[in-house]
């Protein structure tokens, strides 16, 4: 039995908190040692504990007596891991004070992600939590259109001989965008490297306060950004958005894996389905499924994931949008969806 062998199997091992995420994905298991004496699995945990630690290690031992057999000799380690550092560089204390800090992604663009994203702060607001936004769509940031802060020109303030940018407040939510810093108009022609470092810089440097949750409105695609941002960004997990059709759930999924490879490793929160159903305004009560039915449900089974929610395609919410009033200001059922989508990404824990 190979190395890869066994990881599949220790795949069946779900981490009960952590939305039935498995070990592996959640790189606890730290190694895996085969040798003529038997097998050795060395399992991670932080250095401040794990509640569940003692289950997981006999969820493990039990695991691998099922597959190996009582005959093969099976042993399962334990490790104690170093808290994650903080990103090091430009303004890392500023995250301090964030409690949660999560991707809001796609594999492609048009699917309404940012519609999603600042809708989802401000369901989040509502309910009681302290949120802050960063748009980190470099090539297309639309949160100023969309919040109604376009031409707000953030000021700047110092604090402990270092200068800190600070975000716009609206409707209880803290927004920075690149967005700010460049005219509607203009393109930001940028490599890489270079957008990278700007995401770094619009988010290390902000002073957030103190916030539940920091949303990070991810570009779409699963490039060399993507890499670096959740390489220096302490980010929790990722919030995936599709909508209904075979061509988005194709790229989404590319996206999702991008979370799981080895070098990112990320945990997927959820999938929220966007553009699910079409609802006329004359007939709140009839739904069209224009996009296709049930392919987010499917991508949430397929990835092992919880489908957090369904989006209607409603006019209100793109009429909000380019007004620069979210919709989930309102007391409709486009709203009333984006707070449920709020309720459960808190009862996850998340």
């Amino acid at each position: 039995m190979t190395k890869s062998e066994i990881e599949a199997f220790l795949r069946e091992v779900k981490h009960p908190a952590k939305q039935e995420a498995d070990i592996v994905e959640l790189g606890i298991v730290r190694e895996i040692a085969i040798a003529p004496e038997g097998v050795t699995v060395t399992l991670g945990f932080p250095k401040r504990g794990e509640p569940l630690q003692k289950y997981l290690v006999g969820a493990t031992r039990a695991c691998l007596i099922r597959h190996l057999g009582k005959d093969v000799p099976s042993e399962v380690k334990t490790v104690a891991l170093e808290d994650a550092p903080r990103p090091e560089g430009l303004g890392k204390e500023m995250l301090d004070g964030v409690k949660h800090i999560i991707g809001i992604a796609s594999g492609k663009g048009g699917v309404g992600k940012s519609t999603v994203a600042v809708n989802l702060a401000v369901a989040l607001a509502r309910s009681g939590c302290k949120v802050g936004l960063a748009d980190a769509d470099v090539y297309g940031p639309s949160v100023p259109t969309m919040t109604g802060t376009e031409g707000y020109a953030p000021a700047g303030e110092q604090i402990n001989g270092k200068d800190y940018i600070v975000p716009v407040e609206k409707w209880g939510v803290k927004w920075m965008s690149i967005g700010y810093f460049a005219k509607r108009s203009q393109a930001l022609i940028w490599r890489g490297p270079m957008a990278s470092n700007a995401l770094k810089q619009l988010i290390l440097q902000v002073n957030w306060g103190e916030l539940d949750y920091l949303l990070i409105d991810m570009p779409p695609g699963t490039g060399d950004i993507h890499i670096s941002l959740v390489n220096d960004i302490p980010i929790q997990g990722a919030v995936i958005v599709t909508t209904p059709q075979n061509v988005a759930l194709a790229d989404v999924e590319k996206a999702a894996d991008m979370f799981r490879h080895e070098n990112v490793n990320k945990p997927v929160l959820g999938v929220v389905e966007n553009m699910a159903w079409f609802t006329p305004a004359a007939h709140p009560d009839e739904k069209y499924y224009l996009f296709g039915e049930g392919g987010g449900a499917h991508l949430a089974e397929t990835l092992g994931v919880p489908l957090l929610a369904q989006i209607p395609l409603v006019q209100d919410i793109r009429e909000c949008g380019d007004a620069g009033e979210p919709a989930a200001l309102g007391s409709g059922p486009e709203a009333e969806a984006f707070l449920a989508l709020a309720a459960t990404l808190k009862n996850s824990g998340d």
